[in-house]
């Protein structure tokens, strides 16, 4: 067996069906497995849905079987899972994956995890049980991971066998495990990747894969720590870089990542690309923002993208610059999990974390990098660590989040479709794309197909306490789909007192939702508009019917609707501070041609009720938006007085005497950054006047 073989196999399990046989032949067998941290195992999701109905209805319905002995194992986290839990198969999509804890095998070798997507093509081997033969055995095969399509690893040489679904796949290059087996087709076969532990995330209880990630990488460093220990993935790393090899080396890496195990995880994505970004761009010293959008859930990932790191004008030269990146990595990450989690974090592990980089630093950092990592860590110096509190006052450079959320749906093709795109904005400049469908879909399918895509930009635009705002550039007549009221939980979250939380609720409830001309803004700005936006910026703010025949009762009266050209005359003359206010839909007749109207005038804020409702009401929601617009004190403070409002209306215990379904146009010419200020509670008393 060669070295890395040798590691993978104490590390397999086969899934059996729950049973007290300890002889193979007369075992269930379902398929393979392998362990990435003390007593946690991870296979595909298909191979313990053999199991059926009872695997995801009861705790212990896995029989697991490695080489330290045999137990029942609990599947805690699943993707996908079947539709329906009494069901006894699913469809078993990408990332047909599954995590099941195994009490009792707390000491079985875990294989190491690879910290990024794998590099393809790339040299692999294929390990995990099979009958192939006949008799049940390990068994282990050569072949090449030659390309990563979408969510699929794809294999060719010698493909998976039958039985071996479940098992590693090991890239033979790093000695890292980059894959799971799944399947295999005619001319190859297919895995799935390692980053697709992501997914598991975001499904319910997710979080808990923190403490296995944590659990994992102290689990490495504790056997390249121990002598007596064997065979261990950090020495094996190092036999295959060979000598003279520039960069971040497995026995720094090992203790890096051990680090970063005792610190508070990071709040999602955009925390580690924010701080990956600074790093690139000051190690690169250009702006380095990758045209590729990563999905790290870990701080040890934000590292793996920054430990190839090359000069891309000096032709793939200067390796070291990958050192300093890593290092200057490791301080802002240190210094961001003291300032954000005060509470959380271990002040005296803190304390060796930074002794550490500080000794990295000295030993192989450039001496500019080096000065930037002892500026930072002197914000973390004994008199900062002495207590919590301390550390909260230390002064912070103002933040914002890191990325707003585009949503871009076009003009109607091919009869109803409407193309859809949804790109994350950059500081109100820079654009990268997550997701388009160019065939288009029709509007009652939008939150279907915007849900996951919504979800995932979301969690990379956020960056702490700081949400990303989500703009949605329409066509008109989609001005009143209620984006604010989509969910992108579960659908049973939000009635569901044991299911509810902040990621169940609506959109509009947590931040800010606004829409967006899509024709207009496809423009350069006219001056009305211009004109308009300075006028509702910082000025306090009045309401003014957006249709003429509205009267004192705020509602038009019965008759012959107002025309466009008059409309505009009308919308002209208005206040640059007076923001026209509609009680009913504006994405047909006549709303829609007011609507028109304020536009061409070059209104920049507009609110309206979309919602069907008796006319009775529109006089008191005139009278609610106008006390709206009077405490906002201009554009920006509108946002939170509109969230106040939805989050009263959406309680039955605040909600009466209130109307809702207010929806926002908030389409200034100049799109400045949102997201500057962080989180606040909203204040639920309805205002008096």
């Amino acid at each position: 067996m060669s070295a890395l073989e040798e590691m993978v196999r104490p590390s397999l399990a086969r899934i059996v069906a729950p049973g007290d046989g300890y002889a193979p032949d007369r075992e269930e067998y379902w398929g393979s497995g392998f362990f990435i941290a003390p007593g946690w195992l991870l296979t595909c999701a298909h191979v313990v849905g053999k199991g059926g109905a009872a695997v995801w209805r009861s705790g212990n319905a896995v029989g697991v079987t490695w080489q330290g002995g045999k137990t029942t194992g609990e599947v805690v986290l699943a993707k996908p899972r079947p539709e329906e839990p009494d069901g006894a198969r699913g469809s078993w999509r990408f990332p047909d994956i599954a995590l099941v804890r195994v009490r009792g095998a707390d000491d079985a070798p875990c294989v190491w995890l690879s910290d990024r997507e794998p590099t393809i093509p790339a040299p692999v081997s294929l390990h995990g049980w099979s009958r192939q033969t006949g008799d049940l055995g390990m068994r282990h095969g050569i072949g090449e991971a030659s390309a990563l399509d979408g969510k699929a690893l794809l294999l060719t040489g010698q493909t998976p066998v039958e039985g071996v679904s479940g098992g590693p796949v090991v890239d033979l290059r790093y000695g890292a495990v980059i894959g799971m087996n799944k399947g295999r087709g005619r001319h190859e076969g297919a895995a799935v990747p390692i980053t697709a532990l992501r997914e598991l995330y975001d499904v319910r209880g997710g979080e808990l894969l923190h403490t296995v990630m944590r659990e994992h990488d102290l689990h490495h460093l504790g056997r390249f720590n121990d002598p007596l220990a064997g065979a261990d993935w950090t020495r094996a790393q190092t036999r295959l870089r060979g000598p003279g090899a520039h960069g971040l080396d497995p026995g720094l890496r090992v203790r890096l990542y051990g680090h970063f195990a005792q610190l508070p995880p990071p709040g999602g994505p955009g925390e580690v690309m924010h701080l990956v970004h600074e790093v690139k761009s000051r190690v690169v010293q250009e702006d380095y923002r990758s045209p590729i959008e990563h999905d790290p859930r870990t701080w040890r990932e934000g590292a793996g993208l920054l430990h190839g790191l090359r000069d891309p004008g000096d032709h793939g030269g200067r390796p070291e610059l990958a050192l300093d990146a890593v290092l200057l990595y490791a301080a802002k990450v240190a210094g961001q999990a003291a300032l954000d989690h005060p509470a959380d974090v271990d002040r005296d592990r803190l304390r060796a974390f930074t002794a550490w980089i500080t000794e990295q630093a000295t030993l192989y950092a450039r001496q500019a990098i080096r000065e930037d990592i002892d500026a930072l860590l002197d914000r973390l110096s004994e008199e900062t660590l002495r207590t919590p509190t301390t550390v909260a006052t230390v002064a912070r450079t103002p933040s914002r989040a890191r990325a707003d959320v585009l949503v871009d749906v076009g003009e109607p093709v091919y009869g109803e479709r409407y193309p859809l795109s949804v790109k994350l904005l950059y500081d109100g400049q820079d654009v990268t794309p997550l997701y388009s469908n160019d065939h288009g879909v029709h509007r009652d399918e939008l939150h279907r197909y915007l849900r996951e895509p919504l979800a995932e930009a979301l969690r990379l635009g956020d960056r702490g306490e700081h949400l990303a705002a989500v703009e949605a550039f329409l066509p008109r007549r989609l001005f009143d789909v209620p984006l604010d009221d989509w969910r992108l939980g579960p659908d049973d979250g939000w009635d569901d007192a044991d299911l509810f939380d902040e990621q169940s609720m609506p959109l509009g409830l947590r931040r800010v939702v606004v829409i967006r001309d899509r024709r207009r803004g496809a423009r350069p700005p006219s001056p009305e508009w211009r004109r308009r936006w300075a006028g509702v910026a910082n000025r306090p703010l009045s309401a003014g019917p957006l249709r003429g025949e509205a009267t004192a009762q705020g509602h038009p009266e019965t008759g012959r609707p107002e025309g466009r050209m008059a409309a505009y005359g009308r919308l002209s003359g208005m206040d640059d501070a007076c923001v026209p206010v509609h009680c009913g839909p504006v994405g047909s007749g006549p709303g829609l041609d007011a609507m028109a109207a304020a536009l061409a005038a070059g209104h920049p804020l507009v609110l309206w009720r979309r919602d069907g409702h008796d006319h009775d009401e529109c006089r008191e929601f005139h009278l609610r938006a106008g006390q709206l617009l009077g405490l906002a004190g201009g554009a920006e403070g509108l946002h939170r007085q509109v969230r106040e409002l939805r989050i009263r209306v959406s309680d039955p215990d605040t909600a009466e005497g209130l109307v809702g379904d207010i929806a926002v146009l908030f389409d200034p010419p100049d799109r400045p950054p949102h997201g500057t200020e962080p989180m606040q509670p909203p204040l639920m008393a309805a205002p008096d006047t």
